[in-house]
């Protein structure tokens, strides 16, 4: 029954909505998130006058902030937070997916999807920040989605309220989420650890579960560890492929032409196959970049800045995240022989990949930057947790406790058992928020808009 209800809001959520008819009795699927996010998207690009194209050079900048009090968290603190859990598996084998369905032509709509999720990004970040409270647990400061459609639902309702029907559905979905998500990462790492090394996938789990008891059962250890395995993970893995693309730099103009070629062909066209391109392009970027999920909220608001200057990190985390570590990969993926790969799939054509440039280190190197990718989200999605518990239970340790204890056992139960279902948990509970918090973000979005316009002004009065 629960398994039912799962796959029936996981199809209106993800499945096609309906199709745009292309002709020859074919057709582009358009999803329900995809309807939402992407004019989301775009109109938010539109009112913040291309921000992630004009306003770039701040979005590096933002980084110097620096945390004034203990607990709180630097703007750049917040992107290692936010860049763990949009750099999950889902940078390595959804993108691997989106080519094998979508074919090369899916890696240009991955990137639109970006260039537009970025607006979206910037806009919920600075609202976080503007609705953010005292955390009296983990000292600086907690927030996120659940807090600004709080405070919209008092305004509407012109009383204070206990709680919020909207910013309580967004913060059980999010729990849910998270929950299912972890039971993926440890299923992902123990099967590539078994692939890579002959590790039985009990001895794997067990390893896993004792290192993030030792490290989220500590006050602030989350944030600590975020801080050095993010720069270690994304930078070995953009270095790796720098390598691999130096040492077949002929073939990149043709991987280039090849993306674009198939992103507007009309042989996909004619042959009913654009909707894929489109969509699994589309999808992919959507679902790893989490602009509009109101995921990275929860960790812009830990910030200790200018909201201004924390969205643009955030934004800058949606190009890191999808122009960055998914191009990295659909690099690697695209200059290989096409005839290599013919009938592979998931982390298998991954890993055969990787061994067609670097023999069997290759093996191990991806299922070592899984492990670091995984381990890294499972982290994240804890530090997000924080916020959505306060706002459910209050201040008390005990339910932050209790959660953790909740998210660790999933983690042990994945890594022994895969769970088809678990997946479609995941896709549930991150589509719910988004739904819940598109809901808010367009009429409190002005406020976002407002402190951008200030900001600029400021910057050009100096």
């Amino acid at each position: 029954m629960v398994t039912a209800v799962i796959e029936a809001v996981y199809r209106f959520l993800w499945g096609d909505l309906f199709t745009i008819p292309l002709g020859n009795g074919n057709g582009i699927g358009i999803p329900l998130l995809v309807l939402l996010l992407i004019p989301t998207g775009v109109y938010f690009t539109i009112r913040t006058r291309f921000l992630p194209i004009r306003l770039f050079p701040d979005m590096i900048r933002a980084l110097n902030g620096k945390k004034q009090e203990e607990g709180g968290l630097s703007p750049i603190q917040t992107l290692f937070v936010s860049t763990a859990t949009r750099v999950g598996m889902g940078n390595l084998v959804g993108v691997v997916a989106a080519i094998s369905a979508g074919g090369a032509g899916a890696v240009f709509w991955m990137w639109l999807s970006a260039a537009l999720g970025a607006s979206t990004a910037f806009v919920e970040a600075a609202l976080a920040q503007l609705y953010k409270e005292k955390d009296p647990l983990y000292g600086g400061y907690h927030g996120g989605p659940a807090y600004y459609i709080h405070s919209y639902a008092e305004r509407v309702r012109k009383k204070k309220l206990k709680c919020s029907v909207i910013a309580v559905l967004f913060a059980l979905s999010g729990l849910i989420c998270w929950g299912g998500i972890s039971q993926v990462i440890s299923n992902s790492v123990a099967s590539a650890f078994e692939n890579a090394f002959g590790i039985s996938p009990l001895v794997t789990t067990v390893v896993l579960v004792v290192i993030s008891v030792v490290i989220v059962m500590r006050k602030n250890a989350t944030v600590r560890a975020l801080d050095v395995i993010v720069p270690i993970m994304a930078g070995c893995y953009f270095v790796i492929t720098l390598f691999i693309i130096a040492t077949h730099l002929s073939s990149v103009p043709g991987v280039f032409a090849r993306i674009f070629a198939e992103a507007f062909g009309l042989r996909q066209i004619a042959a009913g196959g654009f909707g894929a391109v489109l969509m699994n392009g589309v999808k992919r970027g959507l679902f790893s970049n989490e602009a509009g999920s109101g995921s990275a909220p929860c960790a812009a608001a830990a910030a200790e800045s200018d909201p201004v200057k924390v969205g643009l990190v955030q934004a800058l985390g949606v190009f890191i995240d999808t122009i960055v570590i998914c191009s990295c990969t659909a690099m690697i993926m695209l200059l290989v022989p096409e005839e290599l790969t013919t009938g592979l799939a998931g982390m298998d054509l991954l890993q055969k990949v990787m061994s067609y440039y670097m023999g069997e280190f290759g093996v191990v190197f991806i299922a070592v930057t899984l492990a670091l990718f995984s381990f890294s989200t499972f982290l994240g999605i804890l530090f997000y947790a924080r916020s959505n518990v306060a706002y459910l239970f209050g201040n008390r340790w005990i339910y932050q406790t209790l959660y953790k204890i909740f998210a660790l056992i999933m983690l042990f139960v994945g890594g022994l058992q895969a769970y088809t279902v678990v997946w479609d948990l995941g896709d549930v509970g991150v589509g719910l928020m988004t739904v819940f918090n598109l809901i808010v973000l367009f009429p409190l979005s002005g406020e976002a808009l407002r402190a951008l316009k200030e900001y600029e002004e400021k910057k050009t009065n100096k």
